[in-house]
């Protein structure tokens, strides 16, 4: 992945793209975040908190499946952002994804948005 302003990583079924807007770092995977596939996203989440950026806004629009795996990647670095006083915000959830989380109650722990620019705006969190 490049480590600049955008970046992205691939392996067939996930594809992470990475962008900074403002004191937000966007990071969107599109495909299956899955146990095979949960490293492409943990890695650019985990580089964007190193690089400072305690505002991840996760673009989940084209995010097709997630597991418990891709799930658990999200709270690790939820817990992460928030121990340095930022926070996870959620965006675009496709119903089988959001499914996910409403099952799970994870949606109850993350500040979830119907959009990326309605995420974006809430520079609250």
């Amino acid at each position: 992945m490049d480590r600049g302003t955008v970046g992205s990583a691939q392996s067939g079924r996930l594809l992470v793209e990475v962008r900074k807007q403002g004191a937000s770092a966007v990071v969107t995977p599109a495909g299956e975040l899955d146990h095979h596939t949960a490293d492409l996203l943990r890695e650019p989440l985990e580089a964007c908190l190193g690089e400072g950026f305690h505002r991840l806004v996760v673009d989940c629009s084209r995010l097709e499946f997630c597991d418990s795996t891709g799930l658990n990647v999200l709270l690790g670095a939820r817990l992460k952002a928030e121990a340095a006083g930022g926070g996870v915000h959620l965006a675009g959830m496709l119903p089988v994804v959001a499914r996910v989380f409403e099952i799970t109650g994870a949606d109850a722990v993350f500040t979830v948005h119907d959009t990326l620019e309605a995420a974006l705006a809430d520079e609250t969190g």
